[in-house]
């Protein structure tokens, strides 16, 4: 984060820098054997280094003056500002700076020098990053999950009933196809989720032929979100049927079994989601509840969508039943066959 923040610095300075050109010229340097007392100070108008940096005694350096990640220690002269960013503006005794010296996740030190501006280090004015960093992501309070969780308990119930009030005989069918056969429902359903996508490209391309066509994708779409989403619900509520019914007693009618049943169901499975809500104060233990819950709603789910694609949303019945093959009561041969005489089957007397 630190990184980040001191990159940015270094390229708005750069870019706001007055000369650009002046940026890049090199320090001049001068042999120490050609040196002497009589010769002036030696100007320097390097400004931005990355790393530290320390200007000597007897230089000068055209402002302003900026280093990032690294200490700025100044024995010298300065003509203008000193920044250092993200280390530490160092001002020895003698040392003169006719601007400011700020320091950027730094400190400021200048006993003993003299500054023609203020001595500024802004290190609180950052703190935020820190805990932003450190600061674990936001959870649900228990309260708030458990609302949620009880929720969508309290409208799978209200669907529930609506369905099997109004559409008993599609649940029906749909019940009696996964009872017939769960797996291949399973299966069914898993092959359906993964071409709920597809097909609904190759709708959109097939009306896209047309002008006509065309002014229709926007409810066809809509169509297919909510058949789609109607056979989930069917397909859920069947499964939550079946396990319900097979966990109550059977007494009463048919009915009333029917409704007990789907009661039981949809508590059995909202009620995994409402345990791993009651835990939210717990990460660890949180999500394995969660994680169980949703491998369970997913399995029923994927189950109860096939189950309502073979039998067309509970219109057929009988859609998983193998048709059985009648066998004729005489093992008469319809023709005879090479080397064996036709019989008839012997009857007791």
């Amino acid at each position: 984060m630190h990184a980040t923040v001191i990159q940015f610095a270094v390229a708005s300075l750069v870019v706001s820098a007055p000369n650009p050109a002046r940026a890049l010229e090199p320090v001049l340097t001068i042999p120490a054997a050609t040196q002497d007392s009589a010769q002036p100070a030696r100007v320097v108008s390097d400004t931005v280094r990355f790393g530290g940096r320390t200007i000597e005694a007897g230089d000068t350096v055209t402002g302003p003056v900026l280093t990032a990640a690294g200490d700025l220690r100044v024995r010298g002269v300065v003509r203008g500002t000193a920044i250092a960013i993200g280390g530490d503006v160092i001002l020895e005794p003698g040392a003169v700076v006719t601007g400011d010296a700020i320091s950027v996740l730094g400190r400021v030190q200048a006993e003993g020098a003299s500054v023609g501006g203020t001595a500024r280090a802004f290190t609180g004015s950052f703190r935020w990053l820190d805990e932003v960093e450190k600061a674990p992501p936001a959870r649900r309070a228990t309260g708030d999950a458990l609302s949620l969780s009880l929720g969508w308990l309290v409208v799978m119930m209200l669907i529930g009933v609506g369905v099997l009030v109004f559409a008993s005989a599609y649940l029906d069918g749909v019940t009696d196809v996964l009872e017939q056969s769960f797996w291949r429902s399973f299966l069914v359903g898993i092959a359906g989720e993964l071409g709920i996508i597809p097909v609904l490209l190759l709708v959109v391309a097939a009306l896209a032929v047309t002008v006509v066509g065309i002014l229709l994708i926007p409810f066809a779409i809509v169509a297919y979100v909510l058949a789609v989403a109607g056979f989930l619900t069917l397909g859920f509520l069947a499964v939550a049927r079946l396990a319900g019914g097979s966990l109550g007693s059977t007494a009463g009618s048919s009915r009333g079994r029917a409704l007990r049943g789907l009661v039981f169901g949809i508590v059995l499975f909202m009620g995994a989601w409402v345990v791993a809500a009651a835990f939210q104060f717990s990460p660890g233990l949180s999500a394995i509840l969660r994680m169980v819950a949703f491998a369970v709603t997913w399995v029923a789910a994927t189950a109860g969508f096939g189950a309502a694609i073979l039998s067309r949303g509970g219109t057929h019945r009988d859609a998983a039943t193998l048709t059985p093959v009648e066998e004729s009561p005489a093992w008469q041969t319809p023709t005879p066959i090479t080397g064996v005489a036709a019989a008839r089957k012997p009857v007791g007397r």
